[in-house]
């Protein structure tokens, strides 16, 4: 699973990012113009999960393996309010269309020495102008084929009329400047937009990049109120989450010691890096949850979608074990905590299941794989 972080120029996209992955790219300002050849820098991250750190505690085991998504680094998108060259935002969306997510960091630090590409820092105005740019994306990419599809028909090539019916339904909404997740698609329709992979349907995250004096501010919680009222009232579908985060800080985090790190966030004040809880929400928007597999040798987490049934997820350790399955021997993490973190205790108590085929694992979930092969 991967997530592109982006926004507009200079609203420290590159430091968020080194702050997510530990590394120290070079978080120079520029113009979107002159960075189009930059290539995009890719970044694995550990998803944090106190209930990891818990079992490996108990078991002491030889490896411990997090959860994981990858973000991607790469120049912003541009408006042509900026006067910029907005040519550029087909590689930017391309890259998006290629990713499960979206993390949006939106500017609300002030500082002479960064240029505003639009001149001033206004986050309400960067949400809805990044709004309307995915809208546009969508809506030229729609004309291009309605367009393809009659010079098709023209030659004599008949077209399916449902995938007709679609584009004529996603560019009535997008001329009404309407995101397509805010509209409504049945199954069929689904089925038919999943090659088209529609900027305006991608799960979002929007990431406040504010001032180290801002860290309790009132301004900036009123920031938020306006983005999520924007959505409301516009009605440009799910409100997506916001984090609210000091960059420059997180970055200098990452690059600690875990015991530096402590202290430092200590003196600050903070419980966790934002950090923290931005992986955590990424992993949330992608509709992701962890079941876990302890052990000696290994206690780690593994990664699915929310409604999968265990034979899949015993696909993810091997394919072996789906073929074979038999069944999920399986203990709720809570439950096991409350036993004393004592497997023999969930079993006297009456708290391990044995599930078959079609369960659908739950986040959290410790589970044994039986099977036959």
């Amino acid at each position: 699973m991967k997530l592109i972080i982006t926004g507009f120029s200079n609203s420290g996209k590159t430091t968020v990012f080194n702050a997510l992955t530990g590394q120290a790219l070079e978080t120079t300002s520029y113009a979107t113009s002159l960075a189009a050849a930059i290539d995009p820098h890719p970044g694995i991250v550990k998803i944090p999960d106190a209930r990891i750190d818990s079992l490996s505690l108990k078991y002491e085991p030889k490896k411990t393996t997090f959860a994981t998504v990858e973000y991607i680094d790469f120049p912003g998108i541009t408006t042509s309010a900026a006067g910029g060259d907005i040519s550029h935002n087909v590689k930017v969306f391309n890259l998006i269309k290629d990713s499960d997510a979206v993390v949006h960091v939106v500017r609300a630090f002030e500082d002479e020495s960064i240029m505003h590409p639009l001149g001033s820092v206004n986050p309400v105005r960067d949400v809805t102008s990044f709004e309307s740019e995915l809208i546009l994306g969508d809506l030229e990419f729609v004309e291009k084929r309605i367009k393809n599809i009659k010079h098709q028909e023209k030659r004599g090539k008949k077209q399916e009329e449902t995938d007709k019916k679609l584009l004529a339904k996603c560019q009535a909404a997008l001329e009404e400047e309407k995101s397509l997740r805010n509209i409504e698609f049945n199954d069929d329709e689904k089925r038919l937009m999943l090659p088209y992979q529609f900027l305006s349907t991608m799960p979002e995250i929007i990431v406040l990049n504010i001032d180290e004096s801002d860290l309790n501010s009132d301004k900036i919680k009123k920031y938020q109120d306006d983005i999520e009222t924007y959505f409301k009232e516009t009605g440009q579908g799910v409100i997506p989450p916001v984090v609210i985060l000091c960059g420059k800080i997180e970055m200098e985090i990452a690059q600690l010691p875990s015991d530096e790190a402590e202290a430092f966030l200590e003196d600050l004040g903070i419980d966790e890096p934002a950090m923290n809880k931005l992986c955590r929400v990424s992993y949330e928007a992608l509709g992701l949850i962890s079941f876990f597999t302890v052990g000696q040798d290994e206690v780690r987490a593994w990664t699915i979608r929310s409604a999968t049934h265990a034979q899949q997820a015993a696909s993810k350790i091997h394919s072996d074990i789906e073929r074979g399955f038999i069944r999920a021997e399986t203990v709720a993490y809570d439950d096991f905590i409350s036993s004393g973190e004592s497997m023999t205790a969930v079993k006297e108590k009456g708290l391990a299941r044995l599930e078959g085929k079609t369960y659908e694992v739950r986040d959290g979930d410790i589970i044994n794989f039986k099977f036959n092969v």
